[in-house]
């Protein structure tokens, strides 16, 4: 286990005061930076109604992947705790004022011996949960139309697509390693989505 302290345990589910720490400075500095992208005018006060549309789009598919991560790895009663990576989060909110970012904000840490087929699935988790959100905000930007709905249909079509990369340290990697038909459904099926937002 970690020896920050649990604050928080329901069966085989927890969160450390670390985790939720790193978690919320992680979706706070992330929407800081996509606020700064999203707006063209760093000193207006309109920049705060884009760092909260980051806050709900690019925080939310951030947030839903990595839970969705721990919480399968957790289930097979595997230790899985966030931790944030400052030096590229900081680095992603300077690039952000050059007008371009490049976001690696850290990871769900395991602990364990899940077994190739365990692996895949936790893996697959965050993925997949940004295709469910992809397809949900698609759905409801199709019918009521939008910026919040279209960002979070793009930005979570987008990160599913983009972590299907079967190169190490990609959730696409991991999931081709322990079953390759499921990656492709996955390839195929957020490649639609990210396709779709530019129709």
């Amino acid at each position: 286990m970690s020896n920050s302290t649990t604050i928080y345990k329901l069966n085989k589910y927890s969160f450390s005061t670390k985790e939720i720490n790193d978690l919320v400075k992680s979706w706070l500095i992330l929407s800081l930076a996509f606020g700064i992208i999203l707006s063209d005018k760093i000193f207006d006060a309109s920049i705060i109604k884009y760092i909260g549309l980051s806050a709900m789009t690019v925080g939310v598919a951030f947030i839903f992947h990595e839970l969705a991560h721990k919480f399968v790895a957790q289930k097979y009663g595997l230790f899985a705790e966030f931790r944030a990576n400052y030096t590229m989060l900081y680095l992603a909110l300077i690039m952000s004022l050059f007008g371009f970012i490049f976001v690696a904000p850290g990871a769900v840490m395991i602990r364990g011996q899940p077994g190739k087929s365990r692996y895949g699935r936790v893996a697959m988790a965050g993925p997949l949960m940004n295709i469910v959100l992809g397809i949900i905000f698609g759905m409801f930007y199709f019918i009521y139309g939008g910026q919040l709905l279209f960002y979070g249909f793009i930005i979570n079509s987008f990160l599913a697509l983009f972590n299907m990369l079967p190169i190490a340290m990609f959730d696409g990697k991991k999931i081709y390693n322990w079953n390759k038909n499921v990656f492709w459904i996955m390839v195929i099926t957020s490649g639609m989505l990210v396709m779709l937002a530019y129709v």
